[in-house]
């Protein structure tokens, strides 16, 4: 009972010592678009809301990388910056 009591105490101690920040710094800055288009199919989503969002998010400055997916009435496009 008193080795629980001691993990207990430093369970509690190492828990006010870590550091929470609201907007932590990332070093590999992502960034993903999900959209929906209920009951459309993935040749829809494709060229209606994939295809025009590749083209816009293309031309942000100091993109590195673009993968995107076109499903059963979803999108996801995942951008990744230097």
């Amino acid at each position: 009972t008193l080795m629980m009591v001691a993990v207990l105490l430093l369970g509690l101690l190492g828990y006010h010592l870590l550091s929470v920040s609201a907007l932590p710094e990332v070093d590999y800055p992502t960034i993903q678009v999900f959209t929906q288009y209920p009951g459309a199919s993935p040749d829809v989503v494709s060229s209606s809301i994939t295809a025009p969002l590749e083209r816009q998010l293309g031309e942000m400055p100091g993109l590195k990388s673009m993968n995107s997916t076109s499903s059963d009435g979803a999108s996801v496009v995942t951008l990744q910056f230097d």
